[in-house]
């Protein structure tokens, strides 16, 4: 029975745009010959890390959501190790809350942001001589403090 997943590898910075596609594809590709099957990827780009790993600030990372064999994680892990590309990684299996959430963020993502409020509207809102009905009249309050 397949099992659902998440790896996420950080690959050295200094890698060129195609030999961190090249790794990439390396990982996708071992995931579906055998018996796999790629939920999703994001390419999160470059970030700093948290503290240096091996000598090096930042890393490339980068998120596979993945359907597999359980016994399958052991060789992906061991692809990783071996991988000088790959500086650190962590795989997890996705429980029924996580799989709903994970597709929860997916479809907030691909949602349209809503479009920003142009400056003239702002300030039509916060026009000042905007005038109330009748019943909103009200007397001003006269300070009745006693000396």
């Amino acid at each position: 029975m397949l099992k659902q997943y998440e790896t996420v590898f950080i690959a050295t910075p200094v890698l060129s745009d195609a030999q961190m596609k090249e790794a990439v594809q390396k990982y996708t590709e071992l995931i579906r010959s055998n018996g796999g099957e790629i939920v999703h990827e994001e390419d999160w780009g470059l970030k700093q890390l948290a503290y240096p790993i091996q000598h090096k600030t930042s890393g490339f990372y980068y998120l596979i959501e993945f359907k597999a064999e359980p016994d399958f994680v052991n060789t992906l892990e061991v692809q990783y190790k071996r991988d000088e590309r790959i500086i650190r990684f962590l795989t997890v299996a996705l429980d029924k809350d996580a799989i709903a959430y994970a597709e929860r963020r997916r479809e907030m993502r691909s949602k349209p942001k809503a479009a920003p409020v142009s400056k003239k509207v702002k300030e039509d809102l916060d026009d000042d001589d905007v005038e109330l009905p009748d019943e909103y009249d009200v007397e001003p309050i006269e300070d009745n403090k006693e000396d």
